[in-house]
């Protein structure tokens, strides 16, 4: 490992295409994972044969989030152990590839348990790559300047995924009419198939270059080395307990856990739930407050009636009218809400880029994360219990901040995590932290939010975007308290680590 004073190595062609290939992978992360929310609901209803604002649909929406997120965590625990065990590089193509596969082959999905069975299995690959992939970066720069950079850097990308989702479903619905047919099933009522089944379709787009580049790049060298010298000790969820190592296991599983808690129980409930309740959209939601009332009414009815009972096609033909009385309406409240969301996304990428600047200039790394816990205590709740009140670019702008101090410690970690545990357990010890603490335990919190808190709130009232946003408020803030104070007991990498 060179000393400060010695000049980093020139990157040669090998150490470009690892640097592709890490960033490709972290960016169809969050492209994969956020199909879910463009594509849930259309294809839930499709296949159940209810329309989209059916309380089924919004039922199984629920459960397939959950469900993928247990899928993740469970087998993206089991995926770490297996990058100790097998390689980093072995298992990172192997999650890339799955989570290729697994949306294309849902375009085809006939069944509701079929959809959920490939969603389910994106969910995992991702959950699997993440870990795989940084674990894989910090082996391959034998540089730590170097390696601290390009670990920064290349995660910074993952924010471009949601942008990218946005921009390929927005242009697939442009041109519907022109795309191929490829076999899809078509959608009810009409010839052709659905666009979010051509969109699930675009999953694939990383395994080309993936499969392209991968034969020319490297096992990490020391992995590699130390397993072919039977040096390498084997991999075992017991040893991320042993008392050197229980410590570091559990603070980094809680804090990955609010990280994610934060994340999942405020960002992401935001647009869809908060949103429609902003000042500048006050005119819409009375507009629509006796249109969904209707539609709440005829959907009960509809689920009370037998599959074949001819009457529901009465029921049908008026859901139907009161959907297109609400779509005007309905298409506002979404301009406004892809605005909230880009300015997450935005506030995201700023978030990853500083964090890799503050890695590139040498900040300890308790105090680097402390930089964004201390403001994310004054901003969450200024955020959800004052300006959200006041929406317009106040609240826009406020919301970026969010995104930025809440995905930058995602990247934070992604760099932690390698260099707290032994080379045996880099992969089990960050796969335990990223999907036991973040996936299962953190990604809770949206139920916690908006069926547990929101409906205290409520009282025996209506359930308004304005609970929403205070029961956000509620858990994002108490999430940011704890984290600050679990922060306290991150232990500092080994000195060998650090600059």
């Amino acid at each position: 490992m060179s000393s400060p004073q010695t000049p980093a190595p020139k990157l040669g062609t090998t150490e470009w295409l690892i640097i592709t290939i890490a960033s490709i992978g972290f960016l169809f992360d969050t492209y994969e994972l956020l199909m879910t929310p463009l594509v849930a609901a259309p294809a839930i209803a499709e296949l159940l044969k209810v329309p989209q604002n059916n309380p089924l649909v919004t039922d199984w929406v629920g459960r397939l989030l959950w469900i993928a997120a247990l899928c993740g965590g469970v087998f993206g625990l089991l995926g770490g152990w297996l990058v100790d065990k097998f390689g980093r590089k072995t298992i990172m193509a192997a999650s890339i590839f799955l989570y290729s596969f697994s949306p294309f082959c849902a375009a085809y999905s006939t069944t509701l348990p079929m959809f959920v069975l490939f969603r389910s299995m994106t969910f995992i690959g991702v959950c699997v790559e993440f870990v795989a992939a940084i674990t894989w970066l910090a082996e391959v720069f034998e540089d730590k300047k170097q390696r601290e950079k390009w670990l920064g850097i290349t995660q910074a990308f993952a924010s471009l995924g949601g942008v990218l989702v946005t921009v390929a479903s927005i242009q697939i619905s442009k041109h519907m009419a022109d795309l191929p047919h490829l076999g899809l099933p078509e959608g009810l009522g009409s010839n052709a198939p659905s666009s979010w089944r051509f969109l699930l379709m675009t999953g694939l787009l990383p395994a080309i270059p993936i499969a392209l580049l991968l034969p020319f790049v490297p096992e990490s060298k020391v992995w590699r080395e130390r397993r072919a010298a039977g040096t390498l000790k084997r991999p075992s969820f017991a040893a991320l307990f042993a008392p050197e190592l229980r410590r570091v296991t559990l603070v980094t599983a809680a804090l990955s856990a609010c990280a994610y808690g934060i994340a999942f129980g405020a960002l992401q409930v935001t647009v869809a739930r908060v949103t429609p309740g902003l000042p500048e959209l006050r005119d819409q939601a009375k507009a629509l407050a006796p249109l969904r009332k209707e539609a709440e009414a005829l959907n009960k009815q509809l689920n009370g009636l037998p599959p074949a009972d001819p009457a529901r096609k009465e029921v049908l033909g008026k859901i139907k009218e009161n959907f297109v009385k609400q779509k005007p309406i309905n298409d506002e409240v979404k301009k406004v809400a892809d605005k909230v969301q880009f300015r997450q996304e935005m506030g995201g990428l700023v978030g990853r880029i500083l964090l890799a600047v503050l890695l590139i200039v040498g900040m300890s790394r308790v105090t680097l994360l402390k930089v964004f816990q201390v403001p994310a205590l004054i901003i969450l709740p200024l955020t959800y219990f004052s300006l959200f009140a006041e929406g317009g670019e106040t609240f826009l702008l406020a919301y970026a901040v969010c995104g930025l101090l809440t995905v930058a410690q995602f990247s934070y970690f992604g760099e932690y995590l390698p260099k707290v545990f032994p080379l045996h357990l880099r992969g089990t010890g960050g796969s335990f932290a990223t999907n036991v603490g973040g996936r299962m335990l953190g990604t809770s919190m949206a139920f916690v939010t908006t069926s547990l808190v929101a409906p205290l709130l409520a009282g025996d009232g209506p359930l308004t975007p304005i609970h929403v946003a205070k029961a956000a408020g509620i858990v994002a803030t108490s999430i940011a308290v704890l984290s600050f104070a679990i922060g306290f007991l991150l232990p500092e990498p080994p000195a060998e680590e650090r600059h």
